[in-house]
């Protein structure tokens, strides 16, 4: 009978042993799974302020784009800086002279 309570001893802490490295791997993969979830929402929000930024990029292009125009530039040279086109007379062609 000694021989049969030191099985059932073992036998018990066979199955302790078995159940504590459950909860531990149970809990760690609860744990990743958190933070997997906490990293998955954090992408979220970097992915919507990333196309806000792209948008906001686009959009800031295509207004210096407007602004550098020929169409928006010339009426602003000829108010601020008095500049205009020059007439057909009054441009000269200078010949390129080869070395």
């Amino acid at each position: 009978m000694a021989t049969r309570t030191v099985s059932g001893s073992s036998g018990r802490m066979r199955l302790a042993l078995f159940l504590i490295a459950f909860l531990a791997i149970s809990g760690g993969v609860i744990l990743r799974r958190s933070y997997g979830n906490r990293a998955s929402r954090e992408l979220i929000v970097l992915e919507s302020q990333r196309a806000a930024v792209i948008a906001q990029r686009l959009r800031l292009e295509g207004e210096i784009r407007a602004a550098s125009s020929r169409g928006r530039l010339q009426p602003l040279a000829e108010q601020r800086l008095h500049m205009r086109v020059p007439s057909d007379s009054q441009v000269i062609i200078v010949p390129r002279v080869a070395p």
